[in-house]
Protein backbone atom coordinates (compact mmCIF):
# COMPACT_ATOMS: atom_id res chain seq x y z
CA UNK A 1 0.00 0.00 0.00
CA UNK A 2 1.52 3.70 -0.94
CA UNK A 3 0.52 5.09 2.43
CA UNK A 4 2.93 2.26 4.01
CA UNK A 5 3.36 -1.20 5.40
CA UNK A 6 1.63 -0.85 8.78
CA UNK A 7 -1.06 -0.27 6.54
CA UNK A 8 -0.99 -3.55 5.10
CA UNK A 9 -4.40 -5.07 3.60
CA UNK A 10 -6.28 -8.05 5.77
CA UNK A 11 -8.58 -10.07 4.46
CA UNK A 12 -11.72 -8.53 5.57
CA UNK A 13 -9.94 -5.06 7.06
CA UNK A 14 -11.66 -2.04 6.31
CA UNK A 15 -10.38 -0.80 2.89
CA UNK A 16 -10.94 3.30 3.82
CA UNK A 17 -10.43 5.58 7.07
CA UNK A 18 -12.56 8.86 7.60
CA UNK A 19 -11.09 12.32 8.32
CA UNK A 20 -13.14 13.55 10.83
CA UNK A 21 -10.91 17.40 10.99
CA UNK A 22 -12.02 19.83 13.84
CA UNK A 23 -12.58 23.54 13.41
CA UNK A 24 -9.97 25.09 15.11
CA UNK A 25 -8.75 28.73 16.18
CA UNK A 26 -5.24 28.76 17.95
CA UNK A 27 -3.38 31.81 19.27
CA UNK A 28 -2.80 34.39 21.86
CA UNK A 29 -6.34 36.58 22.21
CA UNK A 30 -8.18 34.54 20.47
CA UNK A 31 -10.91 34.41 23.94
CA UNK A 32 -11.68 38.00 22.94
CA UNK A 33 -13.56 37.13 20.00
CA UNK A 34 -15.79 34.15 21.00
CA UNK A 35 -18.80 36.45 21.15
CA UNK A 36 -18.48 36.98 17.42
CA UNK A 37 -17.64 33.90 16.80
CA UNK A 38 -21.01 32.65 18.51
CA UNK A 39 -22.81 35.10 16.19
CA UNK A 40 -21.18 34.14 13.30
CA UNK A 41 -22.46 29.92 14.67
CA UNK A 42 -26.36 32.12 14.60
CA UNK A 43 -26.44 32.06 18.64
CA UNK A 44 -28.21 34.07 20.63
CA UNK A 45 -28.29 32.88 23.95
CA UNK A 46 -25.29 30.54 25.22
CA UNK A 47 -25.15 28.04 27.97
CA UNK A 48 -21.72 29.33 29.19
CA UNK A 49 -20.02 26.16 31.28
CA UNK A 50 -17.23 27.45 33.18
CA UNK A 51 -14.41 25.61 35.43
CA UNK A 52 -15.40 26.70 39.05
CA UNK A 53 -11.21 27.27 39.93
CA UNK A 54 -11.41 30.11 37.13
CA UNK A 55 -14.61 31.47 37.50
CA UNK A 56 -13.48 34.68 38.96
CA UNK A 57 -10.22 34.81 36.56
CA UNK A 58 -9.43 36.38 33.75
CA UNK A 59 -10.30 33.42 31.06
CA UNK A 60 -13.67 33.89 32.21
CA UNK A 61 -13.92 37.42 32.24
CA UNK A 62 -12.59 37.87 28.53
CA UNK A 63 -15.57 35.44 27.58
CA UNK A 64 -18.48 37.27 29.48
CA UNK A 65 -16.79 40.28 27.88
CA UNK A 66 -16.68 39.13 24.61
CA UNK A 67 -20.16 37.31 24.67
CA UNK A 68 -21.98 40.75 26.44
CA UNK A 69 -19.76 43.15 23.77
CA UNK A 70 -21.32 40.84 20.67
CA UNK A 71 -24.90 41.17 22.22
CA UNK A 72 -25.06 37.25 22.48
CA UNK A 73 -26.87 36.58 26.12
CA UNK A 74 -25.59 33.52 28.26
CA UNK A 75 -26.36 31.89 31.45
CA UNK A 76 -23.77 30.50 33.47
CA UNK A 77 -23.07 27.42 35.06
CA UNK A 78 -20.16 26.16 36.98
CA UNK A 79 -21.17 23.08 39.04
CA UNK A 80 -18.73 21.16 36.90
CA UNK A 81 -17.14 18.46 38.81
CA UNK A 82 -13.59 17.55 38.36
CA UNK A 83 -13.13 14.29 36.58
CA UNK A 84 -17.24 13.99 35.81
CA UNK A 85 -19.96 11.76 37.16
CA UNK A 86 -23.22 10.25 35.65
CA UNK A 87 -24.71 12.78 38.16
CA UNK A 88 -22.97 15.74 37.66
CA UNK A 89 -23.81 15.21 33.40
CA UNK A 90 -27.38 14.68 34.44
CA UNK A 91 -27.86 17.78 36.43
CA UNK A 92 -25.89 19.47 33.18
CA UNK A 93 -27.85 18.43 30.86
CA UNK A 94 -30.94 19.72 33.33
CA UNK A 95 -29.37 23.51 33.12
CA UNK A 96 -29.74 23.40 29.45
CA UNK A 97 -33.06 21.76 29.31
CA UNK A 98 -34.60 24.56 31.28
CA UNK A 99 -32.26 27.50 30.16
CA UNK A 100 -34.01 28.59 26.65
CA UNK A 101 -30.50 28.36 25.48
CA UNK A 102 -29.33 27.91 21.43
CA UNK A 103 -25.82 27.39 22.12
CA UNK A 104 -23.29 26.11 24.34
CA UNK A 105 -19.62 27.35 25.71
CA UNK A 106 -17.56 25.74 27.56
CA UNK A 107 -14.40 27.32 29.25
CA UNK A 108 -12.24 25.30 31.67
CA UNK A 109 -10.40 21.43 31.26
CA UNK A 110 -11.52 18.03 30.07
CA UNK A 111 -14.44 18.44 32.46
CA UNK A 112 -15.52 21.07 32.07
CA UNK A 113 -15.79 20.55 28.08
CA UNK A 114 -17.09 17.05 28.50
CA UNK A 115 -19.75 18.07 30.93
CA UNK A 116 -21.08 20.68 28.43
CA UNK A 117 -20.70 17.61 25.61
CA UNK A 118 -22.89 15.75 27.68
CA UNK A 119 -25.56 18.44 29.05
CA UNK A 120 -25.84 19.43 24.98
CA UNK A 121 -26.37 15.97 23.71
CA UNK A 122 -29.33 14.87 26.52
CA UNK A 123 -31.00 18.27 26.08
CA UNK A 124 -30.78 18.25 22.30
CA UNK A 125 -32.32 14.33 22.58
CA UNK A 126 -33.38 13.33 25.39
CA UNK A 127 -33.23 9.82 26.47
CA UNK A 128 -32.46 7.08 29.17
CA UNK A 129 -28.77 8.20 30.53
CA UNK A 130 -27.12 4.85 29.56
CA UNK A 131 -28.42 4.94 26.03
CA UNK A 132 -25.83 6.79 24.66
CA UNK A 133 -23.32 5.54 26.61
CA UNK A 134 -20.31 3.05 25.39
CA UNK A 135 -20.41 -0.87 25.74
CA UNK A 136 -20.75 -2.46 27.20
CA UNK A 137 -21.74 -0.33 29.96
CA UNK A 138 -24.47 1.28 28.03
CA UNK A 139 -26.16 0.29 24.86
CA UNK A 140 -24.28 3.17 22.98
CA UNK A 141 -26.50 4.63 20.53
CA UNK A 142 -26.13 6.43 17.74
CA UNK A 143 -26.60 10.37 18.52
CA UNK A 144 -30.11 11.07 16.33
CA UNK A 145 -29.18 14.78 14.68
CA UNK A 146 -26.80 17.51 15.11
CA UNK A 147 -26.45 19.16 19.01
CA UNK A 148 -26.68 22.58 19.52
CA UNK A 149 -23.45 24.69 18.39
CA UNK A 150 -20.68 24.65 20.92
CA UNK A 151 -17.97 26.35 21.53
CA UNK A 152 -15.16 24.52 23.40
CA UNK A 153 -12.25 26.97 25.00
CA UNK A 154 -9.48 24.70 26.80
CA UNK A 155 -7.72 26.19 29.80
CA UNK A 156 -5.23 23.38 29.90
CA UNK A 157 -3.75 21.13 26.95
CA UNK A 158 -4.11 17.75 27.78
CA UNK A 159 -7.08 16.21 27.21
CA UNK A 160 -8.03 18.06 23.56
CA UNK A 161 -11.55 18.00 24.43
CA UNK A 162 -12.39 20.50 22.30
CA UNK A 163 -11.44 18.03 19.20
CA UNK A 164 -12.74 14.89 19.75
CA UNK A 165 -16.39 13.63 20.12
CA UNK A 166 -16.02 11.62 23.01
CA UNK A 167 -17.21 12.72 26.63
CA UNK A 168 -15.77 10.75 29.67
CA UNK A 169 -17.06 10.18 33.41
CA UNK A 170 -16.98 8.14 36.34
CA UNK A 171 -20.23 5.72 36.64
CA UNK A 172 -20.03 5.96 40.54
CA UNK A 173 -22.07 2.77 40.69
CA UNK A 174 -19.82 0.51 38.94
CA UNK A 175 -16.57 2.54 40.47
CA UNK A 176 -15.87 2.49 36.05
CA UNK A 177 -14.88 5.02 33.95
CA UNK A 178 -16.72 5.39 30.63
CA UNK A 179 -17.75 7.64 28.23
CA UNK A 180 -19.51 8.69 25.17
CA UNK A 181 -18.17 8.51 21.69
CA UNK A 182 -19.84 10.39 18.28
CA UNK A 183 -18.84 12.55 15.48
CA UNK A 184 -21.44 14.49 16.75
CA UNK A 185 -20.15 15.91 20.38
CA UNK A 186 -17.17 17.61 18.44
CA UNK A 187 -17.55 21.26 18.94
CA UNK A 188 -17.96 23.22 16.23
CA UNK A 189 -15.27 25.22 17.04
CA UNK A 190 -12.37 25.00 19.56
CA UNK A 191 -10.48 28.40 20.44
CA UNK A 192 -7.18 27.66 22.05
CA UNK A 193 -5.82 30.88 23.55
CA UNK A 194 -1.83 29.34 25.07
CA UNK A 195 -2.00 32.93 27.64
CA UNK A 196 -4.40 30.76 29.88
CA UNK A 197 -1.77 28.64 30.73
CA UNK A 198 0.13 30.78 32.45
CA UNK A 199 -1.10 30.10 35.61
CA UNK A 200 -1.26 25.96 35.56
CA UNK A 201 0.55 24.27 38.44
CA UNK A 202 3.47 22.26 37.59
CA UNK A 203 1.79 18.91 38.38
CA UNK A 204 -0.61 20.06 35.86
CA UNK A 205 1.47 20.62 33.36
CA UNK A 206 3.27 17.80 33.70
CA UNK A 207 0.16 15.14 33.88
CA UNK A 208 -1.42 17.22 30.86
CA UNK A 209 1.53 16.86 28.70
CA UNK A 210 1.93 13.24 29.26
CA UNK A 211 -1.62 13.13 28.19
CA UNK A 212 -0.71 14.76 25.00
CA UNK A 213 1.90 12.14 24.90
CA UNK A 214 0.37 9.18 25.31
CA UNK A 215 -2.57 10.56 23.13
CA UNK A 216 -0.61 10.74 20.49
CA UNK A 217 1.63 8.28 21.64
CA UNK A 218 -1.36 5.16 21.50
CA UNK A 219 -2.64 6.40 18.33
CA UNK A 220 0.21 6.33 16.47
CA UNK A 221 0.59 2.66 17.67
CA UNK A 222 -3.16 1.55 17.57
CA UNK A 223 -4.48 -1.31 14.94
CA UNK A 224 -3.85 -0.28 11.72
CA UNK A 225 -7.52 1.11 10.35
CA UNK A 226 -6.92 -1.85 7.50
CA UNK A 227 -7.02 -4.51 10.26
CA UNK A 228 -10.31 -3.71 11.68
CA UNK A 229 -13.54 -5.61 10.21
CA UNK A 230 -14.85 -3.73 7.35
CA UNK A 231 -17.87 -1.94 8.32
CA UNK A 232 -21.34 -3.23 6.75
CA UNK A 233 -21.61 0.26 5.65
CA UNK A 234 -20.05 3.80 5.85
CA UNK A 235 -22.11 5.22 8.76
CA UNK A 236 -21.24 1.73 10.79
CA UNK A 237 -16.65 2.86 10.63
CA UNK A 238 -16.35 3.95 14.70
CA UNK A 239 -14.98 6.97 15.49
CA UNK A 240 -12.01 5.65 16.71
CA UNK A 241 -11.34 3.49 13.67
CA UNK A 242 -7.24 3.06 14.34
CA UNK A 243 -4.46 4.02 13.13
CA UNK A 244 -4.66 5.83 9.74
CA UNK A 245 -2.04 8.23 7.45
CA UNK A 246 -3.89 11.12 8.46
CA UNK A 247 -3.67 10.84 12.66
CA UNK A 248 0.04 9.74 12.19
CA UNK A 249 1.38 13.34 10.84
CA UNK A 250 -0.41 14.60 13.45
CA UNK A 251 0.48 12.27 16.07
CA UNK A 252 4.28 12.44 15.19
CA UNK A 253 4.85 16.20 15.21
CA UNK A 254 2.40 16.22 18.49
CA UNK A 255 5.25 13.73 20.34
CA UNK A 256 8.12 15.64 18.97
CA UNK A 257 7.03 18.86 20.69
CA UNK A 258 6.22 17.18 23.78
CA UNK A 259 9.91 15.48 24.10
CA UNK A 260 11.29 18.97 23.46
CA UNK A 261 9.30 21.12 25.32
CA UNK A 262 7.70 19.48 28.22
CA UNK A 263 10.14 19.21 30.92
CA UNK A 264 10.72 22.80 30.61
CA UNK A 265 7.18 23.46 30.53
CA UNK A 266 7.06 22.37 34.04
CA UNK A 267 10.14 23.47 35.39
CA UNK A 268 11.01 27.00 34.23
CA UNK A 269 8.06 27.63 31.83
CA UNK A 270 8.25 30.40 29.19
CA UNK A 271 5.84 31.73 26.58
CA UNK A 272 7.33 29.68 23.89
CA UNK A 273 7.22 26.45 25.93
CA UNK A 274 3.50 27.11 26.81
CA UNK A 275 2.49 27.77 22.84
CA UNK A 276 4.15 24.55 21.99
CA UNK A 277 2.76 22.00 24.64
CA UNK A 278 -0.93 23.29 23.85
CA UNK A 279 -0.31 23.07 19.72
CA UNK A 280 1.08 19.97 20.53
CA UNK A 281 -2.25 18.65 22.54
CA UNK A 282 -4.11 20.20 19.53
CA UNK A 283 -1.95 17.87 17.28
CA UNK A 284 -2.85 14.85 19.60
CA UNK A 285 -6.19 15.70 19.43
CA UNK A 286 -6.68 15.58 15.83
CA UNK A 287 -4.53 12.40 15.79
CA UNK A 288 -6.44 10.68 18.97
CA UNK A 289 -10.02 11.95 17.61
CA UNK A 290 -9.68 9.80 14.24
CA UNK A 291 -7.36 7.04 15.21
CA UNK A 292 -8.56 6.70 19.13
CA UNK A 293 -6.49 5.32 22.30
CA UNK A 294 -5.47 1.46 23.43
CA UNK A 295 -4.07 -0.20 26.22
CA UNK A 296 -3.15 2.74 28.43
CA UNK A 297 -6.20 4.16 28.78
CA UNK A 298 -8.03 1.19 29.59
CA UNK A 299 -5.70 0.94 32.40
CA UNK A 300 -6.26 4.35 33.14
CA UNK A 301 -10.16 4.58 33.84
CA UNK A 302 -9.58 1.33 36.57
CA UNK A 303 -7.04 3.60 37.87
CA UNK A 304 -8.71 6.43 38.22
CA UNK A 305 -11.86 4.55 39.85
CA UNK A 306 -10.58 2.75 41.69
CA UNK A 307 -8.49 5.29 43.76
CA UNK A 308 -8.08 4.85 47.74
CA UNK A 309 -7.12 7.94 49.24
CA UNK A 310 -4.47 9.88 46.73
CA UNK A 311 -4.74 13.45 46.32
CA UNK A 312 -2.43 15.25 43.91
CA UNK A 313 -0.53 18.64 44.11
CA UNK A 314 -2.33 21.52 42.06
CA UNK A 315 -5.82 20.18 42.08
CA UNK A 316 -8.67 20.95 44.65
CA UNK A 317 -8.64 18.30 47.67
CA UNK A 318 -11.92 18.13 47.98
CA UNK A 319 -11.75 14.31 47.89
CA UNK A 320 -9.10 11.57 46.51
CA UNK A 321 -8.48 12.07 43.00
CA UNK A 322 -6.42 10.49 40.64
CA UNK A 323 -5.87 13.54 37.53
CA UNK A 324 -5.97 11.61 33.87
CA UNK A 325 -2.56 12.22 32.89
CA UNK A 326 -1.12 10.77 35.93
CA UNK A 327 -3.53 7.87 35.55
CA UNK A 328 -2.32 7.09 32.11
CA UNK A 329 1.04 7.91 32.19
CA UNK A 330 1.77 5.54 35.53
CA UNK A 331 0.71 2.51 33.43
CA UNK A 332 2.59 3.66 29.95
CA UNK A 333 6.04 2.55 30.19
CA UNK A 334 4.74 -1.59 30.95
CA UNK A 335 2.53 -0.79 28.19
CA UNK A 336 4.93 0.31 25.48
CA UNK A 337 7.21 -2.32 26.63
CA UNK A 338 4.57 -5.26 26.09
CA UNK A 339 3.20 -3.63 22.68
CA UNK A 340 7.03 -2.54 21.60
CA UNK A 341 7.52 -5.78 19.52
CA UNK A 342 4.22 -5.79 17.75
CA UNK A 343 5.34 -2.27 15.59
CA UNK A 344 9.07 -1.54 16.96
CA UNK A 345 9.66 1.06 13.94
CA UNK A 346 7.03 2.78 15.37
CA UNK A 347 8.11 2.57 18.88
CA UNK A 348 11.70 3.35 17.52
CA UNK A 349 10.53 6.66 16.25
CA UNK A 350 8.60 7.83 19.01
CA UNK A 351 11.33 7.16 21.66
CA UNK A 352 13.45 9.05 19.12
CA UNK A 353 10.82 11.93 19.21
CA UNK A 354 10.89 12.11 23.17
CA UNK A 355 14.94 12.62 23.34
CA UNK A 356 16.09 9.17 23.14
CA UNK A 357 19.32 8.22 21.77
CA UNK A 358 18.59 5.38 18.89
CA UNK A 359 21.35 4.79 17.27
CA UNK A 360 22.33 1.33 17.31
CA UNK A 361 19.76 0.59 18.99
CA UNK A 362 17.93 -3.32 17.34
CA UNK A 363 14.10 -3.43 17.13
CA UNK A 364 13.97 -5.84 19.83
CA UNK A 365 14.80 -2.99 22.18
CA UNK A 366 12.64 -0.24 20.66
CA UNK A 367 9.74 -0.45 23.27
CA UNK A 368 12.47 -1.00 26.57
CA UNK A 369 13.85 2.25 25.02
CA UNK A 370 10.52 4.15 24.63
CA UNK A 371 9.41 3.29 27.90
CA UNK A 372 13.40 3.99 29.75
CA UNK A 373 13.04 7.27 28.40
CA UNK A 374 9.69 8.29 29.69
CA UNK A 375 10.54 7.06 33.38
CA UNK A 376 13.41 9.53 32.95
CA UNK A 377 11.18 12.05 31.95
CA UNK A 378 8.64 11.13 34.64
CA UNK A 379 10.98 11.74 37.19
CA UNK A 380 12.55 15.02 35.71
CA UNK A 381 9.07 16.39 36.17
CA UNK A 382 8.03 14.65 39.52
CA UNK A 383 5.55 12.43 38.51
CA UNK A 384 4.78 9.25 41.17
CA UNK A 385 6.54 6.36 40.53
CA UNK A 386 4.05 3.73 39.07
CA UNK A 387 1.04 2.93 40.77
CA UNK A 388 2.52 2.26 43.90
CA UNK A 389 3.48 5.85 44.27
CA UNK A 390 -0.50 6.62 43.78
CA UNK A 391 -1.27 4.50 46.81
CA UNK A 392 -2.01 1.23 44.60
CA UNK A 393 -0.13 -2.53 46.13
CA UNK A 394 -0.22 -6.21 44.53
CA UNK A 395 -3.06 -6.52 46.54
CA UNK A 396 -5.59 -4.68 44.24
CA UNK A 397 -4.43 -6.10 40.92
CA UNK A 398 -7.46 -8.19 40.68
CA UNK A 399 -9.81 -5.03 41.17
CA UNK A 400 -8.20 -3.20 38.63
CA UNK A 401 -8.23 -5.98 36.22
CA UNK A 402 -11.52 -6.51 36.71
CA UNK A 403 -12.26 -2.45 35.85
CA UNK A 404 -9.94 -2.39 33.29
CA UNK A 405 -10.86 -5.35 31.11
CA UNK A 406 -14.89 -3.64 29.86
CA UNK A 407 -12.75 -1.03 28.32
CA UNK A 408 -13.24 -2.82 25.11
CA UNK A 409 -13.88 0.27 22.90
CA UNK A 410 -9.69 1.00 23.84
CA UNK A 411 -8.28 -2.48 24.51
CA UNK A 412 -9.37 -3.69 20.94
CA UNK A 413 -7.31 -0.50 18.81
CA UNK A 414 -4.65 -1.99 20.42
CA UNK A 415 -1.94 -3.32 18.36
CA UNK A 416 -1.80 -6.61 19.32
CA UNK A 417 -4.31 -8.99 21.65
CA UNK A 418 -4.76 -8.18 25.38
CA UNK A 419 -6.32 -10.87 27.62
CA UNK A 420 -6.88 -10.45 31.52
CA UNK A 421 -3.67 -12.22 32.17
CA UNK A 422 -1.92 -9.44 30.23
CA UNK A 423 -3.59 -6.73 31.99
CA UNK A 424 -2.50 -8.42 35.17
CA UNK A 425 1.16 -8.81 33.93
CA UNK A 426 1.21 -4.74 32.45
CA UNK A 427 -0.67 -3.80 36.09
CA UNK A 428 2.33 -5.36 38.07
CA UNK A 429 5.36 -4.16 35.85
CA UNK A 430 3.41 -0.34 36.41
CA UNK A 431 3.90 -0.80 40.25
CA UNK A 432 7.08 0.75 40.09
CA UNK A 433 9.61 2.38 37.99
CA UNK A 434 12.66 3.31 40.40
Amino acid sequence: MVLGSYFSHKEGGDTAFTVEAPKIKFGSGALSEVGEDARALGVTRMALFVDPAIATLKPTEQVIGALVEAGVDHGLYTDISIEPTDASFKAAAQFVQEGGFDGVISLGGGSTMDTAKAANLYASHPDDFLAYVNAPIGAAKPVPGPLMPHIACPTTFGTASECTGIAIFDFVEMQAKTGIAHARLRPALGVLDPTVLETLPPMVVAANGFDVFSHAFESLTARPFSHRDKPLGPAMRPLSQGANPYSDIACQEAIRLIGGNLVQGVVDPTPETREALMFAGMLAGIGFGNAGCHIPHGMSYAVAGLVHDYQAEGWPAHHPLVPHGISVIVNAPSVFRFTGPTCPERHLMGAQAMGAETDGVAPEEAGALLADRIIEMMRATGVPNGLSGIGYSEDDLDRLVAKAGPQQRLLVNAPCPVSEDDLRGLFQDAMRYW
